[in-house]
């Protein structure tokens, strides 16, 4: 969601995460979520050159060891080169319904992020601080409490099944997705229209009634805050206007509290899928409403001892060498896509390349594995980079 805005802009979007950072710690995972979706979709929002930067960093207040499972802090910095914010304004940032002039003059929003970001923060046990100098950029920071799973919380994802197609003999289904903002829409249209489906956009809740009325989509994945109609009253009139097939709608919010969910139904929609979506639940919500089949690929499974607390460094120069000769021996344009995939930062796609690596090399697939939750593309592009051809 957040790349896909950053690329249409020509901006950067950057992550730096510490390498003392776990693979998995307990925290809220929706509050967290919010917070970065508002703090990195702030600044690409008010940066129109240069880059977005997201920094990620663990701090122990005491030494402790390795098992040890008292509270840490983590530390995040979201850095943006945009307008900068005026000194005059930055004691009135975390006031409700308070805007900035340059958030005035986007016309975005209401005022209420950064207040709420800032209480999920503190809910968290930290706090969000700002600096910015006028026409050179801003950095906001904010610090958590985290602690470490125990091993017997940590559940391991099974081997993903990625969706790669539709099973065949299926009625051909059209799908119509509903948003006035147009990387939300793409990002739906992106996921659908590879698998064959026939897919239309709409930008607003009258141009959806008018697309009903003549192409009788299957499903509609409906916005429901937009200009001219709202997703509320466009699933009104067209659950008021169906008579033989009826057309499933699910609605796309924002918000995932269950009164909003509650009133979304209320107005006709028949599911609810709160943003920023999941590939999974877009198909599942499709296999229950549809009966839509699909084709799956299997990922690589991951181990159990990827998840622990190991020290991944120890013997780091043996196994990076014995990677090297791996990738040596297979073939040069599997390199190549490797190498692509690591500066694009498609965790999808090399997770599918390392799915080729022979059964009897598994040091060689679990160390680039381990790179990839980690986010270490930078040592895949290196190394690959010695070797293309």
């Amino acid at each position: 969601m957040l790349k896909l805005k950053a690329e249409s802009k020509g901006l950067a979007l950057s992550l730096h995460i510490n390498s003392n950072i776990p693979q998995y710690v307990k925290t809220d995972e929706s509050k967290l979520r919010q917070v970065f979706i508002n703090l990195l979709g702030n600044a690409i929002k008010f940066t129109t050159k240069g880059s977005v930067t997201l920094r990620v960093a663990a701090i122990s207040a005491k030494q402790k060891s390795p098992t040890d499972n008292e509270p840490r802090t983590i530390t995040f910095e979201v850095e943006d080169t945009g307008y900068g914010i005026d000194p005059t304004e930055v004691g009135s940032l975390f006031k409700a319904f308070v805007q900035t002039d340059a958030g005035r003059k986007s016309q975005e929003g209401t005022g209420l992020g950064l207040p709420i970001s800032r209480q999920f923060v503190q809910l968290m046990g930290g706090d969000i601080t700002v600096s910015s100098t006028l026409n050179r950029g801003t950095i906001f920071s904010f610090d958590i409490q985290i602690s470490s799973p125990e091993m017997a919380e940590v559940q391991p994802r099974q081997s993903r099944r990625r969706v790669i197609g539709l099973e065949p003999n299926q009625p051909s289904y059209r799908i119509l997705v509903v948003d006035d903002k147009w990387e939300s829409r793409l990002l739906l249209v992106n996921v659908l229209e590879p698998l064959g489906l026939e897919v239309r956009e709409a930008v607003n809740g009258q141009e959806a009634i008018t697309i009903w009325e003549t192409w009788k989509p299957h499903l509609i994945w409906m916005d429901m805050q937009m200009p001219v109609i709202d997703g509320y009253e466009a699933t009104r009139q067209i659950k008021a206007l169906i008579q033989e097939e009826a057309t499933v709608i699910v609605a796309l919010t924002a918000t995932a509290f269950e009164e909003e969910r509650a009133i979304v139904l209320s107005s006709g929609c028949d599911d609810f899928v709160s943003k920023p979506f999941q590939e999974e639940v877009i198909f599942a919500k499709m296999a229950e409403h549809l009966g839509v089949q699909y084709i799956y690929e299997d990922l690589p499974k991951l181990k159990l001892s990827q998840f622990g607390s190991q020290d991944l460094s120890v013997k780091e120069g043996e196994k990076t060498g014995k990677l090297r000769t791996t990738l040596g021996t297979m073939p040069a344009e599997w390199v190549i896509q490797l190498h692509q995939g690591a500066i694009d930062a498609d965790a999808e796609l090399i997770l599918s390349l390392v799915a080729a690596i022979p059964e009897s090399d598994t040091s060689s697939a679990e160390i680039l594995t381990d790179w990839i939750h980690n986010f270490r593309f930078d040592k895949i592009t290196a190394l690959t980079e010695k070797l293309l051809p």
